[in-house]
């Protein structure tokens, strides 16, 4: 716990820091994984190369800078990274090597400005919010091993089947190798994936495309032309191979109530509105589902959702905008006046796509008047606000 004293250094500090915390952050993640690289694998190496993990972590730690003096707040905004360590099976004995690394990179950055005194500051700071996590995460690891179906860091998944929903996504199915149960999950959550590539440990999130069954998850993963897992997924997974999972996690999941429900993205965005649409469905709430794809070939679940459309007319409404081709209901990229046309009254808005594409939504939604707690967001990759460079 941060003494009195310690607050007050933190406080006097903290833009200087900030005005480093990138030049730190860069620093921090090559100096961890080169004194203990059995950490590595826990970062997708693409978000590093693009600075997306940097960014995130700077901006995770100036948030508690503030956050802390609301407990409660602070509980409730840590919920996206609690959730991504969950799915990445973070331990608490993890949380001393970030620690000491960050340190070692807030004194090379900052040098002579850094004493003794400041620096034993920041490292209270960094144990209270590591303590803080450490709580939060051991919470959701023990309520979700106490599920049926449930476990505790991984379980190791078969892929029983697999098909292609289009010119770039495959859906794959898996059923635990042991036999038993699946613990059932909420609709719009991800899971963690832990995979050997050449005798090389990775992880990733993909989305449970899927509703819960109690026998099998659907993760439907688009094959990137750079990207390692998901090309791991399409070329050679998908003939039956074993791999282990961790538990499902995240928060875009369907507010409570009644309130109509518009669902937009963009790409592969679908993965996690696909289920959220089905679960609104089956509570008799109306659904707008808006998509958005290069062409009618990389439009996946098209027969899924003209499943639904057919057997909720008048309650589900789906709008197509391909870039290319005339076979969608629109031609072109989304763009804001198509959410003024089909935004419903009091509606829920669910949004994920590429980042561009999200900051568009967030920005036309906020000028039609839809209030904050009715916009909901997922971004895939370091978790990070849509006003982020």
């Amino acid at each position: 716990m941060l003494t009195r004293p310690q607050e007050a250094l933190i406080d006097a500090t903290a833009p200087v820091v900030a005005a480093h915390l990138t030049t730190i952050t860069q620093r921090f993640y090559p100096l961890m994984f080169e004194r203990y690289p059995q950490v590595k694998p826990l970062f997708n190496q693409a978000h590093q190369q693009n600075g997306g993990q940097p960014r995130a972590l700077a901006g995770s730690i100036l948030a508690y800078v503030s956050l802390r003096k609301d407990p409660q707040k602070a509980r409730e905004t840590l919920g996206t990274v609690v959730n991504k360590h969950v799915s990445l099976g973070i331990s608490p004995d993890q949380y001393p090597i970030v620690g000491e690394c960050l340190m070692i990179a807030i004194g090379e950055v900052l040098g002579d400005a850094l004493t003794d005194e400041i620096a034993d500051a920041w490292g209270a700071l960094y144990q209270e919010l590591a303590d803080l996590l450490i709580d939060l995460e051991e919470q959701k690891y023990k309520a979700f091993e106490q599920r049926v179906g449930g476990w505790r860091e991984t379980r190791r998944f078969r892929v029983v089947t697999s098909h292609q929903e289009s010119a770039v996504i495959r859906s794959f199915i898996l059923e635990p190798v042991d036999g038993g149960p699946v613990a059932e999950h909420t609709p719009g959550q991800y899971i963690g994936v832990k995979v050997v590539i050449n005798g090389n440990v990775a992880y990733r999130h993909y989305s449970l495309s899927a509703m819960p069954n109690g026998t099998a998850y659907r993760l439907s993963i688009k094959r990137e032309q750079e990207g390692l897992v998901s090309r791991y997924f399409h070329d050679q997974l998908a003939q039956g191979g074993e791999l282990e999972l961790l538990p499902p996690a995240g928060e875009l999941t369907l507010a409570a109530g009644d309130s109509p429900v518009l669902l937009i993205s963009g790409g592969v965005g679908q993965t996690p509105l696909l289920p959220i649409a089905k679960q609104a469905l089956a509570q008799n709430r109306q659904v707008v589902y808006l998509h958005a794809a290069q062409a009618l070939e990389y439009w996946a679940f098209a027969d899924e959702l003209r499943a639904l459309e057919a057997a909720y007319p008048g309650q589900f409404q789906l709008i197509t905008v391909f870039e290319q081709g005339g076979e969608g209901d629109h031609t072109g990229r989304l763009h804001p006046s198509l959410l003024a046309d089909y935004l419903p009254a009091n509606a829920h808005c669910y949004f994920v796509g590429p980042h561009g594409m999200m900051q568009m939504v967030e920005q036309a939604l906020k000028r039609l008047g839809v209030a904050g707690s009715h916009r909901h967001y997922e971004t895939f990759g370091p978790s990070m606000p849509l006003s982020a460079a």
